[in-house]
């Protein structure tokens, strides 16, 4: 009885945001204009804001003549001086968190601005809308009459020059409100655990006797969790384990890949999954709809947004364009101007829109080939200069090459599958596929976190192609020519089943 008295409070108390949330639906252009001129006041008398005269900045035309689009290799520069405790660079108030992430070209991690701001009116302000929706979606939910199984980055936090860096949702776990804990498991210490495989085991300990209601993670990650607590429990189902099951909120990675084994562990008709679109730059998108993978681009965040289409992206005909001018089914990358300080910031993302009132969006992927299947973010620049070293230290060299997923199945790990044509092959291609996979650690972060103990990843497969194969592909498919290029990540295995089929 009590818990249903919780339940009720608490779902009263959340669906309250729904009408500020229906404001930014119904007048989209008026509240993020409101967000852009917050910004550009805010950040009058920062570093940034005196080298682009923001005070003289009174609508988005000259702030978007004025001021350049950004890529983290242009930014660093001013992050590294908040990082060494600087302030007053690119956000008027001091900077402590920074989120640490992977896949820059230049270093092994990045490191991105999270401000007092962007955790109170962004992260979590979205983690609340999140539950408003669902609950305004779901009338009868009992949510809050257990709690949330989350799963987090397994990531310690560092301090350094009184700045604090680390996994984001380490930061956020570290910081978040009581009522987020307290409805949530397992304990923030078991969360915040640094090593993966003592954390997993502590994690299921903790969990088994909780009533879950709702699950909350990167789908690869969790699917190892919860394919463990299967053979742990010897369970036929989750919903054996946890009855009262009635949500998964998942984000990060595609979820397609891993639905219809999430239905085999979850069998049920009424069983809901919710999609967020979220990063250590900010939260921008919500499910808000039973059913449907589009995402409500959410407007009062204190994220200002622009995009670039992607028919002129990296061309001398490229253009950028607000909010009010995006058109239907078109690719656009996403530019930021962010509550944590970040300007005009090319994401990496692309997004297609499907429907403008509201605004909605579907991700499509990225500016830049990559795979990111099991959130290991990984790029051409970390696999071009793995192979470099690899290929010095056994004096190789190769013509092509070209990456894949191999996909989780059932309780099988994932892994990525490498076709290269050598033009001087090793003696011993097991050993350099072993030294192959040690490389790609070493310049990728969040790849060395999914292999640790193979615990989400196995080794890499490694194929040698015959001499000529990419030729042939090429030709095949009439992509002979200078203009055309063998891809070299890509995030399905149409590619790589190709390739093997012509070996």
């Amino acid at each position: 009885m009590a818990l249903t008295i919780v339940n009720s409070i608490a779902s009263w108390i959340l669906k309250k945001r729904i009408h500020q949330i229906d404001l930014f639906r119904k007048y989209p252009n008026e509240v993020q204009n409101d967000v852009f001129l917050g910004l550009i006041k805010a950040n009058e008398k920062t570093l940034l804001g005196k080298q682009y005269d923001y005070a003289s900045i009174k609508n988005y035309e000259t702030f978007a003549e004025r001021v350049p689009i950004y890529t983290y290799e242009e930014f660093e520069p001013y992050i590294e001086r908040a990082r060494r405790g600087e302030n007053n660079i690119f956000w008027s108030e001091p900077i402590r968190w920074f989120a640490k992430s992977s896949g820059t070209t230049n270093a092994k991690s990045k490191f991105i601005p999270v401000s007092n701001e962007a955790l109170e009116n962004c992260h979590y302000k979205a983690a609340k809308d999140l539950l408003c929706l669902y609950l305004n979606n779901n009338e009868n939910s009992q949510l809050f009459t257990g709690k949330g199984l989350r799963l987090g980055g397994s990531k310690q936090l560092y301090e350094d020059n009184n700045t604090i860096f680390g996994d984001l949702s380490a930061i956020l776990i570290d910081n978040m409100p009581f009522w987020a804990e307290f409805s949530s498991t397992p304990s923030n210490k078991t969360s915040l655990m640094a090593e993966w495989e003592t954390k997993m085991n502590a994690i299921i300990k903790e969990v088994q006797n909780e009533n879950v209601t709702s699950f909350m993670g990167v789908p690869s990650w969790m699917l190892v969790l919860f394919n463990k607590i299967m053979q742990d429990t010897g369970k036929g189902s989750l919903l054996e384990l946890w009855p009262n099951a009635e949500v998964y909120f998942h984000g990060g990675v595609s979820f397609e890949p891993y639905k219809e084994q999430y239905q085999k562990l979850l069998p049920s008709g009424d069983f809901k999954y919710y999609e967020i679109y979220n990063a250590s730059e900010g939260f921008f998108a919500i499910q808000d709809q039973n059913g449907c993978n589009e995402l409500l681009l959410m407007l009062d965040y204190g994220i200002f947004y622009e995009f670039i289409p992607m028919d002129t992206f990296g061309t001398s005909a490229q253009r950028i364009v607000s909010l009010r001018d995006v058109e239907l089914g078109k690719n656009y990358a996403m530019l930021i101007t962010t509550n944590a300080g970040l300007v005009r910031y090319l994401i990496g993302d692309t997004v297609r829109f499907t429907s403008l009132l509201p605004y909605r969006i579907k991700i499509t992927g990225r500016t830049k080939h990559h795979i990111n299947v099991f959130g290991e973010e990984l790029m051409v620049e970390n696999t071009d200069r793995a192979l470099a070293k690899a290929c010095s230290l056994f004096q190789v060299e190769i013509a092509e090459y070209t990456v894949a997923p191999i996909f989780m199945v059932g309780k099988e790990k994932g892994a990525h599958e490498w076709m290269i044509e050598f033009t001087k092959a090793p003696q011993d291609l097991n050993k350099f596929a072993e030294v192959l996979d040690k490389c790609i650690q070493e310049v990728n972060s969040d790849y060395e976190a999914k292999r640790y103990n193979n615990m989400t990843l196995n080794p890499l497969v490694l194929h040698q192609a015959r001499r000529g194969l990419f030729y042939d592909w090429l030709k095949g498919s009439d992509k002979l020519g200078g203009q055309h290029k063998v891809p070299r990540l890509s995030n399905d295995r149409k590619l790589i089943e190709e390739l093997i089929a012509l070996n």
